[in-house]
């Protein structure tokens, strides 16, 4: 004998509790989440924890000051009696190519004409906000204030709590295993702890996503691709904004309780589920950081762990409902930034599939638009 739920949302990282919240929220209660492993045990878990608004697409620009705008009343939205610790510290981004100047030139312009209060920076003027910053070689920077970054643990389970006390079931360690369709629509979902007949299904899997698309019969163009991350022991407060370079695929904060944690995206990794670890990639980070941030130099490292990005072909999350299948959403692709812009897709996604207006027009993200070669290609990513 099979269950019933209105919403099957697979997925119980960030994204997909941030989308089952914000149904419960427009009075769709009758939610299930669904995640094979623990809420935030995913990419959610093992990212890097920022925020930022300072993209180089309109549509990512506006997502995510709109996202921003969300997290920093997130506390007090979802109720939570602990704290997302979300700080606005900044982001500093380094140029050090002329392509690269002249690309975070456009940024600006299109960021202020958006109301996002970033701005160039000289190496000087850099040097002023991260003063240990090592500055040969750097055209310039650019800096913006409200960006910063927030603890992925603490805002999935904010979310989870928030969503369950509206109504929302949530099952950890129950893995989805077939979707199944019928004249051209969801109607059940077949899991290691019982089946659901089912109105709607909700693809949040991260890094899984393709193998879930699959389920139904859709080809989502998205791929696994880990990225390696590392954390040193605490240390005086020294840094404040988060230290990004997108030629040299690093980003660097100082978390509130001292500690540096750092990432690498190497441009080589192979398109896999692997998320093993390797000494070459603590030797590449410190070749890269030092001469950054050399200060570092006098830290020692706690750890390492890897994570997935999941890939679209143009950098772009691809949202909606697809149109070969009734009732089969897609929160997916976002090719390392899903945690940031979380707030506004779970609002988005719960706006579609109760099939209100959405808050924002998000018609251009579509599935389709790869199809139709009408990519909108984002290129402020490590």
């Amino acid at each position: 004998m099979s269950s019933t739920a209105k919403v099957a949302v697979i997925g119980g990282g960030v994204i997909g509790c941030a989308i089952a919240y914000n149904l419960a929220k427009q009075g769709c209660t009758d939610v299930v989440v669904f995640d094979k492993g623990y809420l935030a045990g995913g990419s959610t878990g093992r990212c890097g924890a920022g925020v930022r608004c300072q993209w180089g697409t309109e549509m990512n620009c506006r997502l995510a000051l709109e996202s921003i705008n969300m997290f920093e009343h997130l506390n007090e939205e979802l109720g939570y009696e602990y704290d997302i610790e979300f700080k606005q510290k900044g982001y500093l981004i380094l140029a050090h190519t002329e392509k690269e100047w002249e690309q975070f030139k456009k940024n600006v312009k299109l960021q202020n004409s958006l109301g996002i209060p970033s701005k160039l920076l000289s190496p000087e003027e850099a040097r002023e906000t991260v003063p240990h910053l090592r500055t040969d070689g750097m055209l310039g920077a650019t800096y913006c204030t409200k960006d910063g970054h927030c603890n992925p643990h603490h805002t999935t389970w904010a979310y989870a709590r928030a969503a369950k006390r509206l109504g929302v079931k949530v099952r950890s360690f129950v893995e989805v295993k077939d979707v199944r369709v019928k004249n051209g629509r969801v109607t059940r979902v077949i899991t290691t702890g019982g089946d659901y007949d089912v109105e709607a299904v909700v693809n949040a899997a991260g890094a899984w996503a393709k193998p879930v698309g699959e389920m139904v019969g859709v080809d989502i163009p998205v791929y696994p691709e880990r990225h390696h991350i590392l954390v040193t022991e605490p240390c005086s407060m020294i840094q404040d904004p988060m230290v990004m370079s997108f030629s040299k695929h690093i980003y660097c904060q100082q978390t509130p309780h001292g500690s540096f944690v750092m990432g690498y995206g190497d441009p080589n990794e192979r398109k896999d589920y692997d998320v093993g670890h390797t000494w070459q990639f603590l030797e590449t980070m410190v070749d890269t950081v030092l001469p950054v941030l050399p200060i570092l130099g006098e830290l020692r490292l706690v750890r390492q762990w890897s994570g997935l990005y999941e890939i679209s072909p143009d950098a772009q999350p691809i949202l909606g409902e697809t149109p070969q299948v009734d009732g089969f959403y897609m929160a997916v692709g976002f090719s390392g930034h899903g945690f940031m812009l979380a707030p506004v897709v779970g609002k988005l996604l719960a706006e579609t599939i109760l099939d209100k207006p959405t808050s924002l027009d998000i018609s251009m993200l579509d599935l389709g638009r790869f199809e139709r070669g009408e990519m909108i290609r984002e290129p402020s990513v490590v």
